[in-house]
């Protein structure tokens, strides 16, 4: 009876009612929204690189040369010598040395020159190996191995051939139609910037730059396709390379070394080192997203605690009503207490049911625009404990209202 009243009671008001649902419903839309984003952020970017030790670029910010390196955003500020490359691949300490050459796209995505050691020994979350979905490693000058999302969008298959395009942009530059390479591997989704991203040999991309001088195309330079597989040699620069040490011990001695190279300035950085800083500077970014979240939700647990005062102006009948058929003053406490939490456990329900629906439909457009794959899971056991906050809140702030009424009833009580 005492729930069967409380439903009556919101439904009577159920245009008022309706909209602090709604209201409740995008503040917990927004709060598990941005929490969703920031945690799924977060574990997107941890898990993009593993098993490196070190990566080595032309001195820069740490930052800068990890997002340029590793997820492909942003610029380097030079490029190293292939000879700088040799010599420190050699050195005792260097099990693995994987070269990065970047500067090339196609249709939008990053184009990578690598070797074969890339697919041996990169890694991503918890020491992940990259694996093939169909086809192998490129064995050919002008072989291409695609990401799993660029197959997909670009509806592209084993034989295919595709022209690369100079610059990294999503617009069209000059094309390197003098060289057609082919697909002859697709590897498996990860999750990671590897799904948009198309790999070459680093031969290849010294192939198809034949002909070009400062990325420029020189007027009539025109080479056979069997001329230019043929033109193979070693590349004179690279943008970074990967390195994977004996020892992790090793490490900081390695990385002082490379550091201190004396033939050209060289910075080398530990990535799970430099993901904490960038966590660090984005850290401003996160508490603000997450204070304004809160804030919205706030205004309408306040919005709700608004409405049912007001509403016990209109039924101060009710409530003589009430108190002349038997009700204490704390069972109209109580009945309006009951009456917040069930506005505010439709308005979690809707919330959580929207951005649920949400997630669902937009999961392609954010790994296509964002490269961020959003779980369908919004209930974590964190998410949890901040919705029982958020109906604590509403216990709290109904308080003021649910007093008012109990107040009413006694001063009805002693008139």
């Amino acid at each position: 009876m005492f729930l069967k009243l409380a439903i009556k009671s919101v439904l009577n008001r159920r245009v008022s009612a309706l909209l602090t649902v709604m209201a409740i419903a995008v503040g917990i839309f927004v709060l598990l929204g941005v929490e969703q984003l920031r945690t799924q952020a977060r574990e997107n970017f941890t898990n993009t690189v593993s098993g490196v030790d070190l990566i080595v670029g032309a001195r820069t910010g740490s930052i800068n040369l990890l997002l340029y390196s590793v997820f492909r955003v942003g610029a380097p500020t030079n490029n190293i010598t292939w000879q700088s490359y040799q010599e420190i691949a050699s050195q005792p300490d260097v099990e693995w040395a994987v070269p990065v050459s970047l500067g090339d796209s196609h249709k939008g995505y990053h184009v990578v020159g690598t070797t074969t050691d890339y697919f041996e020994y990169f890694s991503y979350a918890s020491q992940h190996r990259l694996t093939f979905e169909q086809g192998g490693p490129f064995s050919a000058t002008l072989d291409v191995v695609l990401g799993a999302e660029v197959a997909a969008r670009l509806d592209y298959a084993l034989g295919d051939e595709l022209v690369l395009a100079h610059g990294v942009a999503s617009t069209r530059f000059s094309q390197h139609d003098n060289a057609l390479f082919r697909v002859v591997g697709v590897l498996d989704a990860t999750g990671t910037p590897i799904d948009q991203t198309l790999f070459v040999d680093v031969q290849g991309i010294e192939a198809m730059h034949s002909g070009w001088r400062q990325g420029v195309k020189l007027p009539g330079a025109r080479i056979s396709p069997l001329t230019l597989a043929q033109s193979v040699s070693e590349p004179e620069t690279i943008t970074a390379f990967l390195l994977g040490l004996k020892s992790r011990m090793s490490t900081f001695r390695v990385q002082r070394q490379i550091n201190n190279y004396a033939k050209e300035p060289l910075l080398a950085i530990l990535p799970g080192v430099t993901l904490a800083e960038l966590w660090q500077t984005m850290a401003l970014l996160e508490h603000a997203l997450r204070l304004i979240s809160g804030l919205v939700l706030l205004a309408s647990v306040l919005g709700l605690s608004a409405m049912l005062l007001a509403s016990i102006r209109e039924r101060e009948r009710e409530i003589q009503l009430l108190r002349i058929i038997g009700a204490p003053p704390l069972f109209l406490f109580l009945l309006i207490e009951l009456e917040a939490l069930l506005i505010a456990l439709l308005g979690i329900a809707m919330g959580v049911l929207g951005l649920w629906v949400c997630l669902l439909l937009l999961d392609d457009f954010l790994m296509d625009k964002l490269g961020l794959h959003l779980p369908v899971e919004v209930l974590s056991p964190e998410q949890l404990l901040a919705l029982l906050l958020v109906i604590l809140a509403t216990v709290t702030a109904a308080a003021i209202p649910s007093f008012s009424a109990y107040r009413s009833a006694n001063l009805a009580q002693a008139s």
